[in-house]
Protein backbone atom coordinates (compact mmCIF):
# COMPACT_ATOMS: atom_id res chain seq x y z
CA UNK A 1 0.00 0.00 0.00
CA UNK A 2 1.23 3.00 -0.48
CA UNK A 3 1.35 5.92 1.87
CA UNK A 4 -0.13 9.56 1.48
CA UNK A 5 -0.26 12.43 2.50
CA UNK A 6 -3.32 14.10 2.25
CA UNK A 7 -4.14 18.35 2.27
CA UNK A 8 -6.51 19.40 4.53
CA UNK A 9 -10.44 18.53 4.09
CA UNK A 10 -12.87 20.68 2.00
CA UNK A 11 -13.24 24.22 3.05
CA UNK A 12 -13.77 27.88 1.37
CA UNK A 13 -14.05 29.08 -2.09
CA UNK A 14 -10.82 29.42 -3.42
CA UNK A 15 -7.98 27.44 -4.41
CA UNK A 16 -4.36 27.24 -2.63
CA UNK A 17 -1.19 27.80 -4.28
CA UNK A 18 1.48 25.12 -3.91
CA UNK A 19 4.05 25.98 -2.07
CA UNK A 20 7.65 26.48 -4.17
CA UNK A 21 9.45 23.25 -4.46
CA UNK A 22 12.67 22.98 -2.81
CA UNK A 23 11.76 26.41 0.22
CA UNK A 24 12.59 23.95 2.83
CA UNK A 25 15.50 22.13 4.04
CA UNK A 26 13.11 18.96 3.51
CA UNK A 27 12.60 17.86 -0.05
CA UNK A 28 10.20 19.93 -1.60
CA UNK A 29 7.44 17.14 -2.02
CA UNK A 30 7.38 16.36 1.78
CA UNK A 31 6.80 20.13 2.60
CA UNK A 32 3.06 20.28 3.81
CA UNK A 33 0.52 20.73 1.07
CA UNK A 34 -1.59 22.96 0.59
CA UNK A 35 -4.97 23.70 2.44
CA UNK A 36 -7.77 21.84 -0.02
CA UNK A 37 -10.45 24.05 -1.03
CA UNK A 38 -14.10 23.68 -2.76
CA UNK A 39 -13.45 24.55 -6.35
CA UNK A 40 -17.65 25.40 -6.97
CA UNK A 41 -20.75 23.09 -5.45
CA UNK A 42 -19.96 19.63 -5.67
CA UNK A 43 -16.06 19.94 -6.78
CA UNK A 44 -13.55 20.01 -4.49
CA UNK A 45 -9.63 20.42 -5.13
CA UNK A 46 -6.47 18.88 -2.80
CA UNK A 47 -3.13 17.75 -2.99
CA UNK A 48 -1.87 14.56 -2.30
CA UNK A 49 1.88 13.83 -1.44
CA UNK A 50 2.87 9.95 -2.11
CA UNK A 51 6.16 9.77 -0.20
CA UNK A 52 8.63 6.91 -0.91
CA UNK A 53 12.44 6.35 -1.12
CA UNK A 54 13.02 7.95 -4.17
CA UNK A 55 11.40 11.16 -3.50
CA UNK A 56 7.61 12.40 -3.09
CA UNK A 57 5.45 12.90 -5.84
CA UNK A 58 2.93 15.58 -5.57
CA UNK A 59 -0.68 15.13 -6.77
CA UNK A 60 -2.94 17.27 -7.63
CA UNK A 61 -6.74 16.17 -7.25
CA UNK A 62 -9.92 17.29 -8.07
CA UNK A 63 -13.10 15.19 -6.81
CA UNK A 64 -16.69 15.80 -9.28
CA UNK A 65 -19.95 14.67 -7.12
CA UNK A 66 -22.23 13.43 -9.82
CA UNK A 67 -25.05 13.27 -7.38
CA UNK A 68 -24.90 17.01 -7.49
CA UNK A 69 -27.04 17.69 -10.39
CA UNK A 70 -25.63 20.49 -11.16
CA UNK A 71 -22.35 18.93 -11.96
CA UNK A 72 -21.53 17.52 -14.87
CA UNK A 73 -18.46 16.18 -17.47
CA UNK A 74 -18.11 16.71 -20.51
CA UNK A 75 -15.36 16.33 -23.25
CA UNK A 76 -13.04 19.09 -23.53
CA UNK A 77 -11.75 19.57 -27.90
CA UNK A 78 -10.80 22.15 -29.99
CA UNK A 79 -13.63 21.78 -32.25
CA UNK A 80 -11.88 18.85 -34.54
CA UNK A 81 -10.47 15.23 -33.83
CA UNK A 82 -7.38 16.07 -35.55
CA UNK A 83 -6.31 19.26 -33.78
CA UNK A 84 -4.79 20.35 -30.31
CA UNK A 85 -5.15 23.55 -27.54
CA UNK A 86 -3.79 23.88 -24.24
CA UNK A 87 -5.47 22.32 -21.51
CA UNK A 88 -6.59 26.00 -19.76
CA UNK A 89 -8.19 27.31 -23.64
CA UNK A 90 -10.28 24.55 -23.93
CA UNK A 91 -11.76 24.42 -20.58
CA UNK A 92 -12.62 28.22 -20.81
CA UNK A 93 -14.20 28.02 -24.28
CA UNK A 94 -16.37 25.55 -22.82
CA UNK A 95 -16.78 27.26 -19.54
CA UNK A 96 -15.51 24.34 -17.63
CA UNK A 97 -14.99 24.93 -14.24
CA UNK A 98 -12.14 22.12 -14.05
CA UNK A 99 -10.73 19.25 -15.89
CA UNK A 100 -7.81 17.70 -16.72
CA UNK A 101 -5.92 16.70 -20.01
CA UNK A 102 -7.27 13.42 -21.50
CA UNK A 103 -5.86 10.41 -24.45
CA UNK A 104 -2.56 9.68 -25.70
CA UNK A 105 -2.38 11.26 -29.14
CA UNK A 106 0.10 11.06 -32.87
CA UNK A 107 2.17 13.54 -31.49
CA UNK A 108 5.10 13.28 -33.95
CA UNK A 109 5.78 11.50 -37.28
CA UNK A 110 9.61 11.00 -37.21
CA UNK A 111 9.65 7.63 -38.86
CA UNK A 112 7.26 8.63 -42.08
CA UNK A 113 8.96 11.69 -43.55
CA UNK A 114 6.66 14.17 -45.22
CA UNK A 115 3.37 12.66 -43.50
CA UNK A 116 2.38 15.66 -41.10
CA UNK A 117 1.66 14.26 -37.31
CA UNK A 118 -2.45 14.73 -36.87
CA UNK A 119 -2.77 15.45 -33.17
CA UNK A 120 -5.45 13.13 -33.21
CA UNK A 121 -5.85 11.01 -29.51
CA UNK A 122 -5.82 6.84 -29.77
CA UNK A 123 -8.62 6.04 -28.59
CA UNK A 124 -12.99 6.52 -29.25
CA UNK A 125 -14.04 10.08 -28.23
CA UNK A 126 -17.97 10.98 -27.99
CA UNK A 127 -19.22 14.33 -27.17
CA UNK A 128 -22.59 15.11 -25.89
CA UNK A 129 -23.77 11.98 -26.92
CA UNK A 130 -22.30 11.79 -30.51
CA UNK A 131 -18.92 9.75 -31.45
CA UNK A 132 -16.57 11.41 -32.80
CA UNK A 133 -13.41 8.88 -33.51
CA UNK A 134 -12.93 5.14 -33.05
CA UNK A 135 -9.73 3.85 -31.78
CA UNK A 136 -6.66 2.85 -33.92
CA UNK A 137 -5.10 -0.52 -34.02
CA UNK A 138 -3.48 -1.45 -31.37
CA UNK A 139 0.13 -1.52 -32.98
CA UNK A 140 -0.22 2.25 -33.87
CA UNK A 141 -0.55 3.74 -30.36
CA UNK A 142 1.35 5.93 -28.80
CA UNK A 143 1.95 5.35 -24.82
CA UNK A 144 3.03 2.87 -22.53
CA UNK A 145 2.65 -0.96 -23.63
CA UNK A 146 -1.19 -1.69 -22.45
CA UNK A 147 -1.68 -4.64 -20.09
CA UNK A 148 -2.90 -7.80 -20.95
CA UNK A 149 -6.45 -8.15 -21.79
CA UNK A 150 -6.81 -4.86 -22.91
CA UNK A 151 -7.13 -3.15 -26.18
CA UNK A 152 -6.89 0.60 -27.65
CA UNK A 153 -10.98 0.58 -27.32
CA UNK A 154 -10.91 1.16 -23.43
CA UNK A 155 -12.63 4.47 -22.31
CA UNK A 156 -13.23 6.56 -19.21
CA UNK A 157 -16.89 8.25 -19.89
CA UNK A 158 -20.06 9.27 -18.30
CA UNK A 159 -23.41 7.18 -19.71
CA UNK A 160 -26.73 8.19 -20.00
CA UNK A 161 -27.45 8.33 -16.22
CA UNK A 162 -24.80 10.28 -15.39
CA UNK A 163 -22.27 7.83 -13.78
CA UNK A 164 -18.75 7.71 -14.24
CA UNK A 165 -17.64 4.37 -15.63
CA UNK A 166 -14.68 2.26 -17.43
CA UNK A 167 -16.24 0.89 -20.55
CA UNK A 168 -15.17 -0.69 -24.24
CA UNK A 169 -16.31 1.04 -27.51
CA UNK A 170 -16.49 -0.50 -30.62
CA UNK A 171 -16.87 0.83 -34.27
CA UNK A 172 -19.79 -0.61 -35.76
CA UNK A 173 -20.10 0.42 -39.32
CA UNK A 174 -20.48 -0.51 -43.10
CA UNK A 175 -20.53 1.33 -46.81
CA UNK A 176 -23.77 -0.04 -48.94
CA UNK A 177 -23.46 0.02 -52.84
CA UNK A 178 -26.03 -1.75 -55.35
CA UNK A 179 -22.88 -4.21 -55.45
CA UNK A 180 -22.65 -4.70 -52.16
CA UNK A 181 -21.79 -3.52 -48.59
CA UNK A 182 -17.90 -3.73 -46.95
CA UNK A 183 -17.46 -3.27 -43.65
CA UNK A 184 -16.11 -0.04 -42.11
CA UNK A 185 -12.46 -0.35 -40.45
CA UNK A 186 -12.02 3.26 -38.95
CA UNK A 187 -14.05 6.56 -38.42
CA UNK A 188 -11.66 9.35 -37.83
CA UNK A 189 -8.79 7.90 -37.07
CA UNK A 190 -4.89 9.26 -37.52
CA UNK A 191 -4.77 4.81 -38.52
CA UNK A 192 -6.29 2.78 -40.39
CA UNK A 193 -6.30 -0.85 -40.68
CA UNK A 194 -4.20 -3.24 -43.16
CA UNK A 195 -6.86 -3.83 -46.13
CA UNK A 196 -9.91 -1.85 -44.91
CA UNK A 197 -11.99 2.01 -45.60
CA UNK A 198 -12.27 4.58 -43.04
CA UNK A 199 -14.98 7.29 -43.12
CA UNK A 200 -13.80 10.58 -42.36
CA UNK A 201 -16.42 13.34 -41.61
CA UNK A 202 -16.34 17.49 -40.45
CA UNK A 203 -15.18 16.22 -37.54
CA UNK A 204 -11.96 15.36 -38.56
CA UNK A 205 -10.92 18.57 -39.22
CA UNK A 206 -8.38 20.11 -41.91
CA UNK A 207 -5.58 17.69 -41.38
CA UNK A 208 -3.95 15.68 -44.28
CA UNK A 209 -5.99 12.27 -43.90
CA UNK A 210 -2.49 10.64 -45.30
CA UNK A 211 -1.00 9.32 -42.35
CA UNK A 212 -4.42 7.02 -42.00
CA UNK A 213 -2.90 4.83 -44.24
CA UNK A 214 0.84 4.76 -43.01
CA UNK A 215 2.12 1.58 -40.73
CA UNK A 216 0.40 -1.58 -39.99
CA UNK A 217 -2.04 -2.76 -37.37
CA UNK A 218 1.93 -3.82 -35.63
CA UNK A 219 4.14 -1.68 -36.67
CA UNK A 220 3.18 2.25 -36.36
CA UNK A 221 6.74 2.89 -38.33
CA UNK A 222 6.32 0.44 -41.46
CA UNK A 223 5.78 2.35 -44.65
CA UNK A 224 3.12 4.30 -45.93
CA UNK A 225 0.78 2.21 -48.00
CA UNK A 226 1.69 2.58 -51.75
CA UNK A 227 -2.03 1.61 -52.44
CA UNK A 228 -4.62 4.32 -51.62
CA UNK A 229 -7.43 5.83 -52.93
CA UNK A 230 -10.17 8.09 -51.75
CA UNK A 231 -14.18 8.63 -52.55
CA UNK A 232 -16.20 11.98 -51.30
CA UNK A 233 -19.99 10.89 -50.79
CA UNK A 234 -22.36 13.56 -50.43
CA UNK A 235 -26.19 13.36 -50.14
CA UNK A 236 -25.68 9.45 -50.74
CA UNK A 237 -24.03 9.57 -54.03
CA UNK A 238 -20.09 9.94 -54.91
CA UNK A 239 -18.88 12.67 -56.16
CA UNK A 240 -15.35 13.03 -56.37
CA UNK A 241 -12.47 10.30 -56.43
CA UNK A 242 -8.69 10.58 -55.95
CA UNK A 243 -5.59 8.02 -56.06
CA UNK A 244 -4.53 9.42 -52.58
CA UNK A 245 -5.93 10.80 -49.13
CA UNK A 246 -6.96 14.54 -49.54
CA UNK A 247 -6.25 17.45 -47.45
CA UNK A 248 -8.69 20.49 -46.09
CA UNK A 249 -12.37 20.98 -44.62
CA UNK A 250 -15.13 18.28 -44.81
CA UNK A 251 -18.35 20.06 -45.23
CA UNK A 252 -21.28 19.09 -43.15
CA UNK A 253 -23.38 16.41 -44.84
CA UNK A 254 -20.07 15.05 -47.02
CA UNK A 255 -17.57 12.05 -45.74
CA UNK A 256 -14.82 11.23 -46.95
CA UNK A 257 -14.08 7.17 -47.58
CA UNK A 258 -10.45 6.23 -47.31
CA UNK A 259 -9.18 2.92 -48.41
CA UNK A 260 -5.62 1.39 -48.26
CA UNK A 261 -4.63 -2.26 -49.72
CA UNK A 262 -7.93 -4.22 -50.19
CA UNK A 263 -9.60 -1.56 -48.87
CA UNK A 264 -8.14 0.49 -51.60
CA UNK A 265 -9.44 -1.92 -54.43
CA UNK A 266 -13.00 -1.96 -53.44
CA UNK A 267 -13.45 1.59 -53.45
CA UNK A 268 -11.74 1.75 -56.89
CA UNK A 269 -15.05 0.29 -58.40
CA UNK A 270 -17.16 3.66 -57.51
CA UNK A 271 -17.23 6.01 -59.88
CA UNK A 272 -19.16 9.68 -59.56
CA UNK A 273 -22.60 9.81 -59.27
CA UNK A 274 -22.52 5.85 -57.65
CA UNK A 275 -25.11 5.72 -55.02
CA UNK A 276 -23.52 5.11 -51.81
CA UNK A 277 -24.46 4.76 -47.84
CA UNK A 278 -22.22 5.25 -45.36
CA UNK A 279 -23.58 4.50 -41.59
CA UNK A 280 -21.53 4.08 -38.05
CA UNK A 281 -21.68 4.44 -34.49
CA UNK A 282 -19.86 3.41 -31.89
CA UNK A 283 -21.23 0.55 -29.76
CA UNK A 284 -20.46 -0.57 -25.99
CA UNK A 285 -18.89 -3.86 -25.69
CA UNK A 286 -19.83 -6.28 -22.79
CA UNK A 287 -21.79 -3.83 -20.93
CA UNK A 288 -25.55 -4.60 -19.80
CA UNK A 289 -28.25 -3.59 -22.05
CA UNK A 290 -29.19 0.10 -22.39
CA UNK A 291 -26.01 1.43 -21.39
CA UNK A 292 -24.60 4.60 -23.82
CA UNK A 293 -22.19 6.51 -23.38
CA UNK A 294 -22.92 10.21 -23.32
CA UNK A 295 -19.10 11.24 -22.56
CA UNK A 296 -15.79 9.00 -23.36
CA UNK A 297 -12.41 9.52 -23.46
CA UNK A 298 -10.04 7.05 -24.44
CA UNK A 299 -7.36 5.84 -21.74
CA UNK A 300 -4.64 2.69 -20.67
CA UNK A 301 -6.77 1.04 -18.03
CA UNK A 302 -4.84 0.14 -14.88
CA UNK A 303 -7.59 -0.76 -12.08
CA UNK A 304 -10.72 -2.68 -12.82
CA UNK A 305 -12.52 -3.48 -9.55
CA UNK A 306 -10.95 -2.39 -7.14
CA UNK A 307 -7.69 -4.37 -8.17
CA UNK A 308 -4.84 -3.48 -10.38
CA UNK A 309 -4.12 -5.53 -13.54
CA UNK A 310 -2.10 -7.78 -14.11
CA UNK A 311 1.36 -7.55 -16.33
CA UNK A 312 1.71 -3.38 -15.98
CA UNK A 313 5.20 -1.99 -15.40
CA UNK A 314 6.34 -2.01 -12.29
CA UNK A 315 9.74 0.38 -13.06
CA UNK A 316 9.07 3.12 -15.08
CA UNK A 317 8.08 6.47 -13.77
CA UNK A 318 6.63 8.87 -15.35
CA UNK A 319 4.31 12.38 -14.75
CA UNK A 320 1.28 10.87 -15.13
CA UNK A 321 -2.52 11.92 -15.14
CA UNK A 322 -5.35 10.07 -14.72
CA UNK A 323 -9.36 9.33 -13.87
CA UNK A 324 -10.89 7.04 -11.23
CA UNK A 325 -14.47 6.13 -11.11
CA UNK A 326 -15.73 6.25 -6.87
CA UNK A 327 -18.72 5.42 -5.30
CA UNK A 328 -20.53 3.38 -7.95
CA UNK A 329 -19.68 5.54 -10.68
CA UNK A 330 -21.07 8.88 -8.55
CA UNK A 331 -18.29 10.44 -7.81
CA UNK A 332 -15.32 11.14 -10.77
CA UNK A 333 -11.39 11.89 -9.78
CA UNK A 334 -9.20 13.37 -11.71
CA UNK A 335 -5.49 13.74 -10.97
CA UNK A 336 -2.31 15.25 -12.33
CA UNK A 337 1.06 15.05 -11.04
CA UNK A 338 3.65 17.95 -10.35
CA UNK A 339 6.54 17.96 -12.77
CA UNK A 340 8.35 20.71 -10.72
CA UNK A 341 11.81 19.99 -9.76
CA UNK A 342 12.17 18.94 -5.85
CA UNK A 343 9.21 16.20 -6.63
CA UNK A 344 10.18 12.63 -7.73
CA UNK A 345 9.55 12.21 -11.51
CA UNK A 346 6.52 10.66 -11.25
CA UNK A 347 4.64 7.21 -10.78
CA UNK A 348 4.34 3.72 -12.44
CA UNK A 349 1.53 2.80 -13.21
CA UNK A 350 1.59 -0.46 -10.68
CA UNK A 351 1.98 2.84 -8.26
CA UNK A 352 -0.73 4.76 -9.98
CA UNK A 353 -3.33 2.09 -9.47
CA UNK A 354 -2.66 1.50 -5.78
CA UNK A 355 -3.08 5.35 -5.29
CA UNK A 356 -6.18 5.54 -6.88
CA UNK A 357 -7.72 2.47 -5.11
CA UNK A 358 -6.26 4.06 -1.75
CA UNK A 359 -8.25 7.08 -3.02
CA UNK A 360 -11.45 5.37 -2.99
CA UNK A 361 -11.54 4.56 -6.70
CA UNK A 362 -12.94 1.01 -8.05
CA UNK A 363 -11.68 1.40 -11.84
CA UNK A 364 -9.26 3.91 -13.00
CA UNK A 365 -7.12 5.10 -16.50
CA UNK A 366 -3.68 6.29 -16.59
CA UNK A 367 -4.09 9.11 -19.77
CA UNK A 368 -1.52 11.08 -21.48
CA UNK A 369 1.29 11.83 -19.12
CA UNK A 370 4.86 13.71 -19.29
CA UNK A 371 4.52 17.61 -21.04
CA UNK A 372 0.91 16.45 -21.42
CA UNK A 373 0.47 16.09 -17.73
CA UNK A 374 -1.74 18.92 -16.96
CA UNK A 375 -4.45 19.75 -14.14
CA UNK A 376 -6.78 23.22 -14.15
CA UNK A 377 -9.33 24.90 -12.34
CA UNK A 378 -10.75 28.03 -11.42
CA UNK A 379 -9.95 30.30 -8.21
CA UNK A 380 -11.82 32.13 -5.66
CA UNK A 381 -14.85 32.84 -8.22
CA UNK A 382 -12.63 33.78 -10.87
CA UNK A 383 -14.05 33.27 -14.87
CA UNK A 384 -11.23 31.21 -15.93
CA UNK A 385 -9.30 28.31 -14.91
CA UNK A 386 -5.58 28.61 -13.89
CA UNK A 387 -3.00 25.69 -14.20
CA UNK A 388 -2.39 23.66 -10.75
CA UNK A 389 0.09 21.71 -11.47
CA UNK A 390 3.84 22.46 -12.80
CA UNK A 391 3.57 20.54 -16.20
CA UNK A 392 6.87 18.96 -16.94
CA UNK A 393 8.15 20.85 -19.92
CA UNK A 394 8.11 24.07 -17.97
CA UNK A 395 4.74 24.76 -20.10
CA UNK A 396 1.15 23.78 -21.12
CA UNK A 397 1.84 21.51 -24.33
CA UNK A 398 -1.42 21.38 -26.73
CA UNK A 399 -3.36 18.13 -26.05
CA UNK A 400 -6.16 16.90 -28.23
CA UNK A 401 -8.99 15.80 -25.31
CA UNK A 402 -9.83 16.42 -21.85
CA UNK A 403 -11.81 15.95 -19.45
CA UNK A 404 -14.43 18.90 -17.85
CA UNK A 405 -16.24 19.57 -14.94
CA UNK A 406 -19.01 21.70 -15.36
CA UNK A 407 -21.13 23.41 -12.50
CA UNK A 408 -24.81 24.76 -13.50
CA UNK A 409 -26.68 27.27 -11.47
Amino acid sequence: MLAVLLGSALAGAGLATPPAAGATGRAAGAAAAPEARAVAPGVGYRVVDVPSPRGTARVHLLSADLRDQRVSVGLLYPGAVAARAPLSALADGAGAVAGVNGDFFNLSEAQHPGVPATGAPVGPAVADGRALKAAVPRGQRFGPALPPGTNTRMVLGVDGEGRARLGELALDGEVRTADGRLPLGGLNQYALPVGSVGAFTRDWGTVSRLRATCGTDTDRGAPCSRETYEVRVRGGRVVAVAEAPGAGAIAAGTQVLVGREAGARWLRGLVVGDLVAVHHRLVPVGAEPGVSFRVAVGGYPVLRDGRPLAGMDAATAAVRSAAGVADDGRRLLLLALDGGPGFRAGLTVVELAALLRELGASDGVNLDGGGSSTLVARADGAAAVRVLNRPSGGAERPVPNGIGVFVHP
